[in-house]
């Protein structure tokens, strides 16, 4: 379990990385519209601010999700049950933890409930 411990903290430090990457470029958006014209579709000079900031925002919430999604998994670890399908109770295939290691579900069971 130690290197899913190795993999995880990876996975969590990264997903820390752009998630304060994404909130200090969507801090500096939000200041950059404050003095602007929230009319900004029409300006010839490139990306929107509005598109940017969606963009942005989408960057945001996958980055806070997969950071969720690594706490999770951790709290499994820490717990013992890292590695157990949440549905069916068999290990989760150790090439299934590699793609995705903070999979709940054996391959089984993601199958049958779509995920």
């Amino acid at each position: 379990m130690t290197d899913a411990r190795d993999a995880l903290d990876r996975l969590r430090a990264d997903a820390l990385a752009r998630v304060a990457t994404t909130r200090a470029t969507l801090d500096q958006l939000t200041h950059d519209r404050e003095g602007s014209n929230d009319d900004d579709e029409h300006d010839p000079e490139g990306v929107t601010l509005s598109s940017e900031w969606s963009r942005l925002t989408g960057l945001a919430e996958a980055a806070a999700s997969e950071l969720r999604q690594v706490d999770e998994a951790i709290e499994r670890l820490d717990a013992g049950t890292y590695g157990i399908c949440a549905n069916c109770g068999r290990p989760i295939p150790a090439g299934r933890l590699e793609v995705r290691p903070f999979a709940t579900h054996c391959v089984a069971c993601a199958e049958k409930l779509g995920g």
